[in-house]
């Protein structure tokens, strides 16, 4: 049994071998391994905690479930600008882990091998 349940789990991990989301900040594209990404959700309302580092732009409630929210192009030192109809946020999963990341857009998935 256990054979079969890593067999599938094998199967999931290398259907993601690769695989990138990519997504922009202004006039630059980045990407995140696929196998991160738990969802794509357009911006909404957050809710302020003080005294955290000004990246860390507060807390989503999604579905019940307490997620922090970091603005990428804060962090990466980027000029800020308002959020539009474009903004969202990518919900990530780092080892249990939740984390909302605010990008400027979401563009697509795309392979890159290792030996590119």
């Amino acid at each position: 049994m256990s054979n079969v349940i890593e067999t599938e789990f094998e199967r999931q991990e290398n259907t993601q071998k690769d695989k990138y989301l990519t997504f922009s900040l202004g006039k630059e594209d980045y990407g995140i391994e696929i196998r991160y990404v738990i969802e794509i959700i357009n911006i909404q309302a957050i809710t302020n905690i003080p005294q955290l580092p000004d990246y860390i732009r507060g807390i989503i409630n999604l579905r019940g479930k307490i997620v922090p929210v970091m603005d990428v192009r804060v962090r990466f030192n980027k000029e800020t600008k308002d959020y539009n109809d474009r903004t969202c946020i990518i919900v990530i999963d780092v080892k249990n882990t939740s984390m909302g990341l605010i990008v400027d857009s979401v563009s697509e998935v795309i392979s890159i091998l290792d030996r590119d």
